[in-house]
């Protein structure tokens, strides 16, 4: 079923979902079963898949000279989603991103999508490889998550890269991300929204948020949104604050913003568990106003640690 019919068959009440990030290699799938069997409880209609690209390392030959290795550390997108289906009959949103993946490799993975009854896709660019100074497409691949959604939009439209099947359409719900605080790359926020714009007018359906902790910006995030005439459902990204290290890396690598009594709080703690605390009842307190804003999903970055989310959903649902 698509993200929107979950939507709307929910009739103005605010669903639970969650993202999944695959396994380090060497973990088996037993891994991603009990990342999602503590959650199943708030009967998740849809759990997010993420997809990374490939990363590179340099490894010394015996002459002396580094040699640039490409590797993955995680297992692919697909085959988890498949087994989320096979298990659990919840409908599985794999991450489809243009970094790593030429557009024959995206448009293999598109069938396969469509061969498993996938219905729904969460269509990004994708973050810069770890030694690389900004976004580099790879050859041959996308460049743009516009680029992306247009591929995806072919697709459904029966247009491949190389030929027309009319009898092979498929009819993927797109989604993609959006920035209460402004994606980074962005010189200001009115840029941000026209490619967002760009991004619905395009075939888009919902929209995800990045992760953030003052409400008052997805509550600007959305209405701004509505100003510009993007009037698809708009699902707010949630992540309890879980360490205290988390106050310098979460700015860091989301290039967001901590609120002053959140930060103060985990500052006077004096155990990661006192910090697990002050990060859960602050993020209740978060979903609660969510709640009562009228949010359709409140989607939790679990990372495959499923027990702080838990401990919210129970005190919310």
């Amino acid at each position: 079923m698509k993200i929107t019919e979950h939507i709307s068959n929910a009739k103005g009440k605010t669903l639970f979902s969650f993202e999944l990030l695959p396994p380090i290699k060497g973990q088996s799938i037993q891994w991603v079963y009990d990342a999602i069997d503590p959650l199943l409880e708030f009967n998740p209609p849809f759990i997010d898949v993420t997809s990374l690209r490939e990363d590179y390392i340099y490894k010394e030959q015996d002459n002396g000279l580094l040699q640039k290795v490409s590797y993955r550390k995680r297992p692919g997108t697909i085959a988890i989603c498949a087994a989320i289906i096979h298990k659990y009959k919840i409908d599985a949103v794999p991450h489809l991103i243009c970094g790593g993946f030429t557009k024959e490799e995206t448009e293999n993975a598109l069938i396969d999508l469509q061969f498993l009854g996938i219905d729904n896709v969460l269509a990004l660019r994708g973050d810069a490889r770890q030694a690389d100074p900004s976004f580099i497409p790879t050859p041959g691949g996308h460049c743009y998550a516009t680029d992306l959604i247009q591929h995806i939009k072919n697709h459904n439209e029966g247009k491949f890269l190389h030929e027309d099947v009319e009898s092979f359409k498929s009819d993927f719900c797109i989604g993609v991300a959006g920035y209460p605080e402004k994606h980074f790359e962005a010189p200001n926020l009115g840029t941000d929204f026209k490619y967002l714009k760009k991004k619905v007018d395009m075939g888009a359906e919902f929209i995800v948020t990045q992760m953030f902790f003052d409400n008052r910006k997805y509550f600007d995030f959305v209405k701004k949104c509505r100003e510009n005439d993007i009037n698809v459902p708009i699902i707010p990204g949630l992540k309890p604050i879980s360490n205290a290290k988390q106050l310098i890396s979460l700015p860091k690598i989301f290039h967001i913003d901590l609120p002053e009594d959140l930060c103060d709080a985990v500052q006077h703690c004096k155990s990661v568990k006192e910090v697990k605390e002050v990060g859960t009842h602050f993020m209740i307190k978060q979903c609660k106003e969510l709640i009562e804003f009228g949010a359709p999903v409140l989607h939790f970055y679990t990372m495959g640690r499923p027990e702080q989310t838990k401990e919210i959903a129970r005190a919310i649902f």
